[in-house]
Formats: structure tokens, C-alpha cells, sequence
């Protein structure tokens, strides 16, 4: 026997508490690592989808050939990093959560939260779609299914693989982090303790059950109260701080479940009648044909290349040129540097469409001056965090490129009629910071010492501005006048930041790196979250909730123009609980046939097919900036808070949004009372 099987077993307790990638957790340890070598092989995917799709258009253009197999190639590449993005965004726990009570959370309570979700929401999913994306896949491979083109790849299984595959890496890194937190709920330290308990999350759920319970007596049928348990369930569990992709998908789940009980009278003892829904396992497995059609979706590509493009374009320091050269300009106006950070963020709106790079970027360069320029505190945070939500709207926005998927609607067409509501929304907080700063002198004084501007500082001007609004030019420039698609104009903006990030010698490898790993990230998790989406509409639909939200918006008798302004109030209240992500797939898609049957006339000009739909996503996009400002879920809070010198409290940044929130909402109705502000300019362009 060896010295090491000759130990004391408590001696043996210590080591593996003193040394925890021992036994289990090395097996962790190396999953952990495992999953992120292949993501760091997979990323890369993305410069290759650059080059793919910049390789088209050349030889469109240059050679007048087109090569279905490079279309092909794009979402391929698209797919693939995607899915095996998810198990990566686990590993590196990137997924979207909701953080107003999860934050104040003991470290214990938080794995316990963690350890819960996976087991009852996770689990369920993953064998779900390993089970049946396997059957998918087989089919696909027995026929050995080939490209719809004669002229296009062959071997559409091997793609169709990505599923079951990517899934099987998605239950290796939850098993991994599984074993980490039992490990630290058995052994770890006391300070795992320290914070409040889970009773804050039970009693949020525990509301939320009073209300699901209030609610469902004003319905009858079964299918009914599912449907507002469905949705009650996944607000309350969202609380939990649990990844939102995974909550959807964990509830759809769970309620197809619920549906098979009731359809086949094993619940009848609860009181509530049967159902007919047709739910089971193998009916929810047509999941995985949606999970396939989003893989593929050519749309979608241009959601990784705008990502790319955005976060590269905030490494190459143009930002930095822009803010030291307008500081100069505008350093003799009294609120001159609000001005000038929103100035910067229109800018960056319509290049970058990162809410979180554009907050944290405007925060890290212009709150220390704000603050050193003895700026009213409420007055910075609410100038930063609005002016970085600019580019959810600005096109291109990957929030545009979303709505445009769900409601099948020409992606250019929401670019250019998102333009003039944008630049609306971003010269009112123009002309409320220069009267404020006007009329109340203490919120935004001159700084001392300010030089006044000269013809160099305008010079310096122009030349930060123009490479980047070339750039955007060309983006939009070639959507607008029919050169490329949006997915195409998208790997172009992708290379033309690259380009400019070499121009002012700024492209290192570990930048490079940083923003391949940042845009994996964001992209899975967004896609993580068209997951849980795809599983929880479908239930939705088939308990018939559509049917139920179309009914209960028509009850209200308020006429077209009432209905529409009641939706944008849901919409506008859902985005106080609810990320736009959320929102976008799953309420906007259900508003479609409301819109359609209102029969409200928009003027088209006798060119865009569905003017009054295009109108009305454009109003709930400008709804949606809101969400990112409306506490407790605003995410531009959280971001801008991460950044906040100490000074500017968290009762500044709250009290500092409400104007911006009312200048929004101020854009919103002119957009509603003059809707061709939408749907002009998509109108000239075509």
C-alpha cells in the first residue's frame, strides 16, 4: 500500500478543500478547459465568415458570378459558431441573467439558485434536444440529404450534426459547473455565506403565484390559465437570477409537460378540466427543425459581423479621437461636454449598436471629466446612459436585424425608416441639455481655463469624424442603394473597421483576440436566447396564447389607433421585467396579425409592401430604448454603474434617466402621430 492510500481520510477531506481541482473537480477543471479550447478554435469561424462573405460581393461585382456554396458557407460558419457558442457562454457564465436580487445574494445562495436550474430547467432541455436533434440528424444522414441547389454543398447532415454535438458540449460544461458548485456547497469557505438568503427570490415567486392565481379566475378554459401561468412563471423565475435563455427554455418544457397531464386526464384532481392541445416529447420535438432553421438563417448572419464590427470599431480608439477633438470644439459652451458625448453617441450608434460597449465606453471617457467639471452627478449618469442606448435604434442594429427575422419584414426597409426617429430622439437630448445647461448654470458649467475653438480644433473634428462616417456610409450606403444585403454589408463593416483599427495602428493580435472572444460571447448568448424562445413560443402557441392575447387586445374596444398605443404601453411596462430580446421574440411576433387585422392606413407610397407594420415595429423599437433605461432591468443601469466614479450615486443614475426616459417617449409620439417619419424614407430609397 502507498503513502497515499495510507491516509487519514479526514487528511484526505482537508486536501481536496485546500486543493479543489483534485478528484471530481479536476475532471471540471479539464471539461472547463476543454470547452473553451474548442471555443477559442471556433471563434475564429468569424473572421473566416468575413472573408467568405467579402469574397462574394467581390466577385458579384468584379467577375459577375455568384457561388450559391459561398451563401452556404455563411450561415454555416454562422451555425457553428453559434452552438457550440452556447456551452462556452456557460463555462464563462456570459448568459444574459436578470441581476436586481441575484447580486444581493450570499455566493451560496447563488450556486444553490444555480444547482436548482440546471437540474429542473436545464437538464430536461438538453436531453430533449440531444434526443431528438440525434433523430434529426440521422434522418438527414440516411437519405444523405444535400443542398436544396444543385450547385450547392453537398452533405447537409454533417451540418445538421452541429446539433445533437453542440448539445452534448452544453451537458458536459453544465456537468462541470455542477460539480463546481456542489463541491463549494459542501466545502467551501465561510465566506460563501456572507449576503442575503434565498427569501428574497421565494417571496418574489411566491407574488408572483398570488397573482397567476388572481389572474386566472378571470378566464375559463384550461388552455387559459396555462397560458398566464406560462408566462407568470418565466417573469418570476426570471427573478431568480437564473440565465434568461434557460428559463424560457426550461418553463417550455415544463408546461408541454403539464399540457400532456391535462390532455391525458391525469390531472383532473386539481379541479380544472381536460385539454387538447396535442403536446408531448415527440411534438415538442419539432423544436429542433426551428433550432435548424435559425442555424441557417441568412438574416441572422449579419448578427455577429455588426457585433464585430461595433467592438472593433471601439478598439481602434476612434472614440477616444472623437472625444478629445470635440472637447475641444465645444469646450467654451456652457454643457458642452454632455454635448459632446451625445454627439459621440449618435456616432457610435450608427456604427457600433453594442448598448454595453457604447455606455461603458462613453462612461469610462467622459464621467471622470464630468465630475472633475463639477457637472450635476444625476445629470452625467442620465447624459451617458441615454446617449449609449442610441444604438438599439441607430441603424444597423442588431435589434433591427431581430425584428426584421420575426416579422418578416425587409431588414433594409426598418434600417432606413429607424433613421429619422433615431437622429429625433438624439437632437431633442441635444436641445434639452443646451436649455438646461441655459437655464440652470450649476448643472453643467464652463470648465475653467476652457480655450476657445479655433479653425484647427474644427479641422481635428473632421478628421476624427470622416473615417468613421465613411465607414457607416458605405454600410448603410450600399444597403440603401441596392449594392449588398444586409448580411452582406455587414461582413463589409466588419472589414472596414478592421481596416480603420490598422489605419490608426491600434490592431494588435490580443486586441484582435479580445474582440473574437467578445463577439462569440454576445452572439451565443443572443442565440442562447433564440433557443429558449423557439421552445417557449411553441408551447405558447399550441396552449393557444395567441389566440388569447389577440382576443384580450380586441376586447379592449379602443379602436386602431387606441389598440396600437394600448400595445406600446404592455410593451412599454413588459421592458420595466423583460429584456428587448425577450420581448422581440415572443410578444412582437404575436402582434402581427393584431396589426394586420386594425386595417390602419400608413402611407406606403405605393412602394413598401406592409407600411403599417413597418411602422408600428419602428414604434415598438423606440418603446424598447426605453427598457434599457427603466430600472429594475435597464441594463444600460447596470453597465453605467460598473463604470461610475463614487460620487455619482445609484439614486443619481435613477433620478438622471427620467428625463431622457420622457424625451423618448417624446420621440415616440411624433413617430405615432406623423408616421411617415418611418416609412418615407424607405420609400424614396426603393
Amino acid at each position: 500500500m502507498t503513502t497515499e492510500q495510507r491516509r487519514d481520510p479526514v487528511e484526505a477531506l482537508e486536501d481536496i478543500i485546500e486543493h479543489p481541482e483534485t478528484d471530481n473537480q479536476a475532471v471540471a477543471v479539464a471539461i472547463d478547459r476543454g470547452v473553451k479550447a474548442i471555443g477559442h478554435v471556433v471563434m475564429w469561424a468569424n473572421v473566416l465568415l468575413i472573408g467568405a462573405i467579402f469574397s462574394q460581393v467581390a466577385l458579384r461585382y468584379l467577375l459577375s458570378q455568384n457561388y450559391p456554396k459561398l451563401d452556404e458557407i455563411q450561415w454555416h460558419f454562422y451555425g457553428i459558431v453559434t452552438m457550440i457558442g452556447i456551452s462556452y457562454a456557460l463555462i464563462t457564465d456570459s448568459h444574459v441573467r436578470v441581476d436586481v436580487l441575484h447580486m444581493q445574494l450570499s455566493r451560496r445562495a447563488q450556486r444553490i439558485v444555480e444547482v436548482i436550474g440546471m437540474i429542473a430547467l436545464l437538464t430536461p432541455f438538453i436531453y430533449l434536444m440531444i434526443d431528438q436533434g440525434f433523430d434529426y440528424f440521422h434522418e438527414s444522414f440516411r437519405v444523405n440529404e444535400r443542398s436544396d441547389s444543385p450547385t450547392g454543398l453537398p452533405a447537409r447532415w454533417a451540418f445538421k450534426a452541429i446539433i445533437p454535438i453542440s448539445f452534448i458540449l452544453l451537458a458536459l460544461a453544465a456537468f462541470a459547473r455542477l460539480i463546481h458548485d456542489g463541491h463549494a456547497l459542501l466545502f467551501g469557505p465561510a465566506s460563501e455565506r456572507e449576503g442575503r438568503s434565498l427569501k428574497p427570490i421565494l417571496l418574489v415567486i411566491l407574488g408572483f403565484a398570488v397573482v397567476c392565481a388572481a389572474l386566472t379566475l378571470f378566464v375559463e378554459t384550461t388552455e387559459e390559465k396555462l397560458v398566464i401561468a406560462m408566462f407568470l412563471t418565466f417573469i418570476a423565475l426570471l427573478f431568480s437570477g437564473y440565465p434568461v435563455a434557460w428559463v424560457l427554455a426550461g418553463v417550455g418544457v415544463a408546461f408541454c409537460g403539464l399540457a400532456y397531464l391535462f390532455d391525458n386526464d391525469l390531472l383532473l384532481w386539481t379541479g380544472l378540466e381536460s385539454t387538447f392541445t396535442g403536446l408531448d416529447y415527440l411534438t415538442l420535438g419539432a423544436v429542433v427543425n426551428r433550432v435548424y432553421a435559425t442555424m441557417s438563417n441568412a438574416v441572422l448572419v449579419a448578427l455577429p459581423m455588426f457585433i464585430f464590427m461595433g467592438l472593433m470599431l471601439d478598439e481602434s480608439g476612434v472614440a477616444e479621437r472623437l472625444m478629445t477633438s470635440m472637447q475641444r470644439l465645444f469646450g467654451t459652451v456652457r454643457g458642452g461636454l454632455a454635448i459632446t458625448v451625445t454627439l459621440i453617441g449618435i456616432i457610435l450608434a450608427a456604427s457600433t449598436g453594442i448598448i454595453g460597449a457604447s455606455v461603458v465606453l462613453l462612461g469610462v471617457m467622459s464621467l471622470p471629466s464630468m465630475m472633475q467639471q463639477r457637472y450635476q452627478p444625476k445629470l452625467a449618469a442620465g447624459v451617458v446612459a441615454a446617449s449609449g442606448t442610441l444604438g438599439i435604434l441607430i441603424p444597423p442594429s442588431i435589434m433591427l436585424v431581430i425584428m426584421a427575422d420575426q416579422m418578416a419584414l425587409s431588414v433594409g426597409d426598418l434600417f432606413m425608416a429607424a433613421v429619422f426617429p433615431g437622429v429625433i430622439i438624439g437632437v431633442l437630448y441635444l436641445v434639452y441639455i443646451f436649455f438646461l445647461a441655459f437655464f440652470k448654470r450649476d448643472a453643467a458649467p464652463v470648465p475653467e481655463g476652457a480655450i476657445r475653438p479655433d479653425w484647427r480644433a474644427v479641422r481635428d473634428v473632421f478628421i476624427a469624424v470622416i473615417p468613421t462616417l465613411a465607414l457607416i456610409l458605405a454600410v448603410l450606403g450600399s444597403i440603401f442603394v441596392g449594392l449588398t444585403t444586409p448580411t452582406e454589408a455587414s461582413g463589409i463593416g466588419a472589414l472596414g473597421a478592421t481596416l480603420l483599427a490598422l489605419g490608426y495602428r491600434k490592431l494588435t493580435f490580443q486586441k484582435l483576440w479580445n474582440v473574437l472572444v467578445s463577439t462569440f460571447n454576445t452572439t451565443a448568448y443572443i442565440f442562447a436566447i433564440f433557443l429558449g424562445a423557439t421552445v417557449f413560443s411553441y408551447v405558447l402557441r399550441e396552449l393557444g396564447g395567441d389566440e388569447l392575447i389577440e382576443r384580450v387586445v380586441q376586447s379592449t374596444g379602443l379602436g386602431a389607433s387606441g389598440t396600437v398605443i394600448f400595445i406600446l404601453f404592455i410593451v412599454f411596462l413588459l421592458g420595466f421585467v423583460l429584456d428587448w430580446i425577450e420581448i422581440t421574440l415572443i410578444v412582437l411576433p404575436l402582434m402581427r396579425p393584431i396589426i394586420n387585422g386594425l386595417g390602419i392606413d400608413i402611407p406606403g407610397f405605393g412602394v413598401i409592401d406592409e407600411p403599417a407594420l413597418v411602422w408600428f415595429v419602428i414604434l415598438v423599437a423606440v418603446t424598447l430604448q426605453t427598457s434599457f433605461l427603466t430600472p429594475p432591468v435597464g441594463f444600460a443601469l447596470f453597465y453605467l454603474k460598473g463604470v461610475c466614479p463614487p460620487e455619482i450615486k445609484l439614486t443619481d443614475i435613477y433620478k438622471g434617466i427620467i428625463p431622457f426616459v420622457i424625451l423618448q417617449l417624446t420621440g415616440l409620439a411624433f413617430v405615432f402621430l406623423w408616421p411617415a417619419l418611418a416609412t418615407w424614407l424607405p420609400a424614396v430609397a426603393y
